[in-house]
């Protein structure tokens, strides 16, 4: 878990995004829409935010095709990697029983 004081610069992070190991894109956080403090203060309108929630922001590059069994990983700069794994719907709908 990173803190604010663990980021310098959260204007300008660098943001990645790799399919199965292959970058497929890349910006910064300047790059974004709504810049980080604007994110937070909004979202905490109406949710309390906890130590270790993350905040999807989605990419400020656009989207990136995916396929069931695809490894999605996302990397921020100085903040760390979220590893998703894509599942087909049917798998879904099974998993819930």
């Amino acid at each position: 878990m990173s803190t604010r004081d663990d980021v310098a610069d959260p204007h300008n992070l660098t943001l990645s995004t790799y399919v199965n190991g292959e970058l497929r894109q890349r910006g910064t956080t300047a790059d974004m829409i709504f810049d980080i403090p604007y994110l937070i203060e909004y979202l905490s309108e109406f949710m309390t935010l906890q130590p270790g929630d993350m905040i999807a922001t989605g990419t400020p590059k656009g989207l990136a095709d995916v396929q069931p069994g695809d490894e999605i990983v996302v990397e921020i700069e100085g903040i760390g990697r979220l590893v998703n794994h894509i599942i087909s719907e049917k798998d879904y709908e099974e998993s819930k029983g």
